[in-house]
C-alpha cells in the first residue's frame, strides 16, 4: 500500500469569505481568519487555504473491547482498535478528555497502513474513530475509513453527531457502526453546557439510523439533565425515531469544570426503568446495577447475552437470533 501520510493536508468543506474562510464541516460554520482556527482547535486557516491540522496525527491508541465504545449490540465480546487525536467542537462541562480537547497532549504520526497491521495482529473486528470527537478529523477518518473498507474490517465512529449533511452522507457509506451521543432533548441544555445546538444532532442520528448500526449515549448530568422528565423526553425521541436502537445511559462523575456530585444510583435506576418502558434494549454504564448490562430478548425475555464489565456472555446468541425462541434481534455479528 501506497503512503497515504502527509504532514499539510488541505482540509475538505469550506470555502472562501472575504478574507477568511468559512468551515461548513459542521454545524458552528466557523468563520477562520488567517492564522486562526476554527472553534474545534484543529482546522486551520494558512493563507486563505483552510487545512486540516491533525491529519494522521493521534494522541491515543488502544485496543479495547467493543462494548467499552459503548457498542452493545456490535460483535460482541470483540477487540477494536481504537484511535483518538485532539480537539473537539464542543466544549462539554463534564467532559472525561478534556485534556484531548484542550490539545494539552502530545501527538505522534500515524499512517494508515500501520494501522491495518496493527489491527490484524492484534485481531481486531476493525478500527473505532473514538476518545474525541473524530468528525473534526474528517479527511483523515474518511481516507482510513475507505482503506479498513477495502481490507474487508469494521469502521466505528463515537461521536457527538455534531456535522453538516454533506460530510456526513460521505462517510457514511464507510461507517459499519455508531455510537452517537444524545446529550439532552433541551436545546438550552446543549447551549448552556455543551456549546452548540440540540438540532443538527437529531439530524444526525435520524440520517444514521436509516444508514448503519446506530447505538445511542446519555450521560446524566447530575442537577442538569437528569430529572424523569428529560430522561422521558430522551426515551420518547428515540422510541419515535427507531425503538430497536440501544440506549446507553451512562452515570456521571466530576470531570473538568463540572462539580456536582455523581449521578446517584437510585437515579439511574429509575432512568433505566422509565426508558424500558418503551424501549427493549437499554443499558446503564459507569455503574454496576445487576441486570442493567443484560441483553433480553423482547420475544420470550431470555437473557441473550450477560454482562459484567467487559465480560461478556453470548451463548443465548445463536447468529442474530435468541438461542431460547429464535426470534431475530438487532444485532451485528
Amino acid at each position: 500500500m501506497a503512503s497515504t501520510f502527509a504532514t499539510d493536508k488541505i482540509a475538505a468543506h469550506w470555502v472562501p469569505d472575504g478574507d477568511a474562510v468559512r468551515c461548513g464541516l459542521c454545524p458552528h460554520r466557523c468563520r477562520i481568519a488567517e492564522g486562526k482556527a476554527g472553534i474545534c482547535g484543529v482546522r486551520e486557516n494558512r493563507g486563505g487555504t483552510l487545512f486540516a491540522a491533525t491529519y494522521g496525527k493521534v494522541a491515543a491508541v488502544a485496543v479495547d473491547p467493543v462494548e467499552k465504545k459503548p457498542l452493545f449490540h456490535f460483535h460482541p465480546g470483540a477487540r477494536i482498535l481504537s484511535i483518538g487525536s485532539v480537539g473537539c467542537n464542543f466544549r462539554c462541562e463534564f467532559c472525561q478528555n478534556w485534556h484531548l480537547v484542550l490539545r494539552q497532549v502530545p501527538l505522534e504520526e500515524v499512517r494508515i497502513e500501520d494501522l491495518l497491521r496493527t489491527a490484524r495482529r492484534e485481531t481486531s473486528v476493525g478500527i473505532a474513530y473514538t476518545y474525541n470527537e473524530p468528525l473534526i478529523q474528517f479527511e483523515f477518518v474518511l481516507e482510513c475509513a475507505k482503506a479498513f473498507r477495502a481490507a474487508g474490517m469494521k469502521n466505528v465512529l463515537v461521536t457527538n453527531g455534531y456535522v453538516t449533511p454533506e460530510p456526513l452522507s460521505e462517510i457514511l457509506p464507510f461507517v459499519d457502526a455508531m455510537n452517537i451521543d444524545l446529550k439532552s432533548m433541551d436545546p438550552g441544555f446543549y447551549r448552556r453546557i455543551c456549546g452548540g445546538e440540540l438540532a443538527p444532532v437529531l439530524d444526525t442520528i435520524r440520517a444514521a439510523a436509516k444508514a448503519t448500526h446506530v447505538e445511542l449515549t446519555t450521560l446524566l448530568y447530575t442537577g442538569h439533565n437528569d430529572s424523569e422528565e428529560q430522561v422521558r423526553s430522551v426515551v420518547d425521541f428515540v422510541a419515535e425515531t427507531d425503538c430497536g436502537i440501544p440506549l446507553h445511559i451512562s452515570r456521571y462523575f466530576p470531570q473538568h469544570r463540572a462539580t456536582a456530585p455523581p449521578t446517584p444510583p437510585d437515579r439511574l435506576a429509575a432512568a433505566y426503568r422509565i426508558a424500558r418502558e418503551r424501549l427493549p434494549h437499554v443499558y446503564v454504564g459507569n455503574v454496576h446495577l445487576p441486570g442493567t448490562e443484560d441483553t433480553v430478548c423482547p420475544a420470550c425475555d431470555a437473557t441473550v447475552i450477560r454482562r459484567d464489565g467487559y465480560r461478556v456472555d453470548a451463548r443465548g446468541l445463536s447468529g442474530t437470533r435468541c438461542a431460547a425462541c429464535g426470534a431475530l434481534l438487532r444485532f451485528v455479528v
